[in-house]
């Protein structure tokens, strides 16, 4: 049985954020026609745009470590979409919906800048500057996705969901 390295860990990590990435571009979608205010549509439809620029850094970063682009199940994608699902079929029509969907996306988002963030660390330990040089593209743009969401929640969803209820 071959040695379990940090190689192999980064490599192994890689396939799960490419399978999560190629999910997250079809939930995103799904999320975005199921969106009531046009606010979060947007963002929605333009976070899906960016996904297919990771994943095209994705196949880069493969290809820089000499390996195919190759996705692996990732059960904690599947189930923070899952939560997603459930929001939409649970909340549809209500005003939190939007509110509940953009927390399931902050979710996502904070999966993504965790294993982006670790995937660059791994990859300048070894010494795979081009891989970390991509993955910290990416970590910065999924950082600040998350701040566009949460400047959203607080300005306008939140708010909007809040003021129904108190009517």
């Amino acid at each position: 049985m071959p040695a379990k390295t940090l190689d192999t860990l980064f490599h192994e990590t890689l396939k799960d954020i490419f399978y999560a990435e190629r999910k997250i571009a079809t939930s995103l979608r799904k999320m975005a026609r199921a969106a009531q205010s046009e606010e979060l549509r947007a963002a929605f439809e333009t976070h899906e745009q960016e996904t297919q620029t990771h994943l095209e850094r994705l196949v880069a970063v493969f290809e820089a470590i000499g390996k195919p682009p190759r996705g692996k199940t990732c059960d904690a994608i599947e189930g923070l979409i899952a939560e997603a699902q459930e929001i939409m079929e649970e909340f549809k029509g209500s005003p939190a919906h939007d509110s509940g969907l953009l927390a399931a996306a902050q979710a996502v988002e904070h999966y993504e800048i965790s294993r982006y963030g670790t995937l660059k660390a791994w990859a300048t330990q070894l010494g795979l500057k081009d891989a970390a040089t991509l993955l910290d593209q990416t970590l910065q743009e999924e950082d600040a996705t998350d701040q566009k969401l949460t400047a959203l929640a607080e300005t306008v969803l939140n708010a909007a969901a809040d003021e129904v209820a108190e009517t």
